[in-house]
């Protein structure tokens, strides 16, 4: 039997509490860089879905207010929605990717999204402190859009309540951070005649760090980031500029397609970096904010050659 005497419990525990201290020392230049920066976030897949993540992405948020920055949430819902509609009956079509939305389907979406998705982020935010505030991209015009049409064959497609966002009115969310508060955003928007579009959580965080101005767009999904050779290869690009995305785009797989859109659209609007983080990893935001060698991908301007939060 081997007995640890206290000296030694002693030793492990001031180790464990210098690695600790080495990490606060770490994040202190960031801390100071992002100080009152916006910081917006698409969140979905497994990071929305299974509950230690649900918990972990909360207190993310929580100290990314607490420790000075404005982070903005803006979240889609897919398989949430799905569910709902094979309870109602209501068969889930999908072209080229995007969800058929009828005038039946873009009722649940908005439930779906606006209600149940988006409470329960703000529920679980608000555990720690009472910061987040849910609101839908069609509260106060957030998001406006126009019907998208999906490309099959080299041709449009009609699929119904499907939109592209064509502009962005930030007044409500900048009130919100001006008072300290989370926004979490669900991706829906109102059109110029009072109809209703389901919208791409991806181009909509994007479209929405734009018009805020924020410092960082940075996209959660399922993934570990960009990789160079996929499949042949797993080994993720750690940086790379607007323009070497721009070539790359074409030949990506259709899933990683509208992240790194995002990030290209973020990035050329004037945000200063954009990042495809995995968010199966816990606490993956404040790993790439917060450390020197950062996590994912990260997508500069095209002039920027500084190595910021990598």
């Amino acid at each position: 039997m081997t007995i640890i005497t206290q000296d030694a419990k002693d030793t492990a525990r001031r180790q464990a509490a210098t690695v600790k201290a080495a990490t606060l020392i770490e994040a202190l230049p960031w801390l100071d860089e992002f100080q009152g920066e916006t910081v917006v976030i698409k969140y979905g897949g497994h990071a929305m879905t299974e509950e230690a993540l649900r918990a972990g992405f909360a207190q993310d948020l929580v100290f990314l207010r607490y420790a000075g920055l404005r982070p903005v949430v803006v979240h889609g819902g897919g398989p949430q929605v799905t569910e709902f509609l094979d309870r109602l009956g209501i068969e889930s079509t999908f072209t080229a990717g995007l969800r058929v939305t009828t005038p039946d389907t873009i009722d649940v979406v908005r439930m779906v999204l606006a209600g149940k998705v988006n409470k329960d982020i703000v529920g679980l935010v608000n555990r720690h402190a009472p910061f987040a505030v849910g609101l839908s991209g069609e509260d106060a015009n957030l998001f406006t859009a126009e019907r998208k049409h999906a490309i099959v064959d080299g041709k449009p497609v009609d699929i119904g309540l499907v939109g592209d966002i064509t502009d962005v009115d930030p007044g409500a969310i900048d009130a919100l951070l001006e008072d300290g508060r989370i926004p979490v955003v669900s991706s829906v928007a109102r059109g110029t005649e009072g109809e209703v579009y389901n919208v791409n959580a991806d181009t909509a965080a994007a479209a929405l760090a734009v018009a805020l101005g924020a410092a960082k767009l940075v996209v959660l999904t399922d993934v570990e980031g960009l990789y160079k050779d996929w499949p042949a290869s797993t080994e993720v690009i750690s940086q790379l500029t607007a323009g070497d995305l721009e070539e790359l785009l074409p030949g990506l797989s259709a899933g990683m397609i509208p992240k790194m859109e995002a990030c290209l659209t973020a990035v050329r609007g004037g945000v200063r970096h954009a990042h495809v983080l995995d968010g199966r990893l816990q606490h993956a935001i404040l790993l790439e904010i917060f450390t020197d060698s950062g996590i994912g991908t990260m997508v500069s301007a095209d002039d920027d050659e500084e190595n910021t939060g990598e």
